[in-house]
């Protein structure tokens, strides 16, 4: 079974601001880092990606594993940003 939040079709972009330059990259939420296109430079995101906090079928591939008061407050605050 392949990861259904690892589909293209729910991938959500962000902003982050090249460190370096201050030039906004878009980074995908399955991307750890990309290549600012201006100075060429490592952009990172300032939290690494966990499935738990951007994908809705997160408790479905992690079964039992997820505590469902965890999966409960990744909501709440998915819902914040």
């Amino acid at each position: 079974m392949r990861c259904p939040g690892r589909d293209s079709r729910f991938l959500k972009i962000e902003l982050v601001k090249c460190k370096n330059c201050g030039y906004e990259v878009e980074v995908f939420s399955d991307e750890l880092k990309v290549k600012c296109p201006k100075c060429k430079k490592d952009v990172f995101r300032e939290k690494l990606p966990s499935c738990l906090d951007w994908c809705k079928y997160a408790q479905l591939c992690l079964g039992k594993v997820v505590n469902k008061k965890v999966v409960g407050s990744l909501k709440k605050r998915r819902k914040l940003r």
